[in-house]
């Protein structure tokens, strides 16, 4: 049965992204530093169309999590920074015209949208009736196989609150940003039951793997 995988990166102090996020800066005030473990790695430049890169411990986490996924989900503040209605559809999102997914994303937001089919595989598609819509259509989607939950953090909190992840892969860079978006902000203590499947030691960050009971 296709599963709802959550992967993405936190500082030591529960934040997904720092405050301010802009067009200038997606990540908000330090956000990028979050992700200074994944850049280096060949597999981050595989997905951008580069060569060359480290291999580490964080690798095969990279490849573990890229694999067996057929759709994913994300929230319209990560898709880009346009608020309110869309004035055009001038934004493409972040990535140019060949995002690194390959495969449907649904991309939920309030405001609807036409499909935005891009190189490589790529096809957003906009939701706006909730989240378990988006979770079926993705799951349709996916035909059988894995959907990643990407972000961000809103995102993320709302689909923890109903219960609907399978499964959480949080790394955690050694790094306090003291405001931005939150992980598991508001979240009951009994909402989540979780279960360790492992942990990994890498340098720069430490990845921690889990289920969750229904």
């Amino acid at each position: 049965m296709s599963k709802l995988r959550l992967s993405i990166t936190m500082s030591l102090d529960g934040y997904a992204a720092g405050p301010d996020q802009s067009e200038e800066n997606p990540l908000g005030v330090g956000g990028m530093e979050l992700h200074e473990w994944f850049f280096p790695l060949k597999a981050f430049r595989e997905m951008h169309g580069e060569e060359g890169g480290e291999v580490n411990a964080s690798s095969a986490v990279v490849e573990e999590r890229r694999a067996d996924i057929g759709a994913t989900i994300m929230g319209r503040n990560m898709f880009g920074p346009v608020r309110g209605p869309w004035p055009d559809e001038s934004w493409r999102g972040w990535w140019g015209e060949d995002p690194p997914y390959h495969h449907p994303v649904f991309v939920l937001t309030h405001h609807p949208r036409e499909p935005l089919e891009m190189q490589g595989g790529t096809t957003f598609r906009f939701v706006s009736d909730g989240i378990a819509s988006a979770l079926s259509q993705a799951k349709d989607a996916a035909r059988g196989r894995d959907v990643w939950l990407a972000g961000g953090a809103s995102v993320v909190n709302q689909y923890l609150a109903a219960r609907l992840v399978d499964e959480i892969d949080v790394s955690i860079a050694p790094l306090i940003l003291g405001a931005g978006a939150r992980l598991f902000e508001g979240l009951d203590r009994r909402t989540l039951k979780l279960g360790q499947i492992r942990s990994v030691d890498a340098p720069g960050v430490t990845h921690i793997k889990y289920e969750l009971a229904r």
